[in-house]
């Protein structure tokens, strides 16, 4: 990255694969931001020996996995909203939209961390999730980590004991880091080409 590259805006978002691209990487940070963020502030000055430990480091690891089809299902409804208006039929649109986050998914091998039937089944969990995305009203971003935000909250790698008051300081971070991911989004996205796209039938 060159000096000024950090002044220059993010491309703009003009095909499937750069939508793809996008729901990927912001549901894997959405999630991780969030549980490393919190396990960071939970330790306080311990924080460095607590990120040292194997057991933690396994347990934030396997955290973070199981959350990603949380992040994947939120970021998806986030640009379903944005690309609904689009969208000439709604029905194949979020077909085409479930169908490009399952194989998103499917990008990943089963992680190691986890048995390769809690892999298939956080599959069916998230494929469900995305089944009722278009079934209601377009949510402002802020509004669509309420059905997530519990199951989110109880993979963070913390006791429940140490963190069963903190539940809405979660659902806060999430609700914040959606709203800036639907403004980033629809910046970036042609959203009449990219609904095009992605309702086309697929070779």
């Amino acid at each position: 990255m060159g000096l000024f590259d950090i002044f220059r805006r993010p491309p703009p978002i003009r095909d499937v694969a750069e939508l793809a691209d996008f729901i990927d990487r912001n549901a894997a940070f959405l999630v991780q931001k969030g549980m490393y963020e919190y396990s960071r502030a939970r330790a306080g000055h311990y924080a460095k020996v607590l990120f040292a430990e194997k057991g933690f480091q396994q347990a934030i690891e396997r955290s973070r996995w199981r959350a990603y089809p949380l992040g994947l299902a939120m970021v998806a409804e986030l640009v379903e909203g944005v690309l609904r208006p689009h969208a000439g039929d709604r029905r194949q649109a979020l077909h085409a939209l479930t169908a490009l986050v399952l194989s998103i998914y499917d990008r990943y091998a089963v992680p190691a961390v986890l048995e390769e039937a809690e892999w298939r089944e956080a599959r069916s969990e998230l494929e469900r999730r995305l089944g009722v995305v278009g079934i209601h009203a377009v949510k402002h971003a802020k509004d669509i980590p309420a059905s997530f935000a519990e199951a989110y909250f109880s993979l963070m790698p913390i006791d429940k004991r140490l963190r069963a008051s903190e539940f809405p300081t979660i659902h806060n971070y999430l609700r914040v880091t959606l709203i800036n991911m639907h403004e980033e989004f629809s910046t970036r996205v042609h959203g009449a080409a990219v609904a095009h796209m992605l309702a086309a039938p697929q070779p």
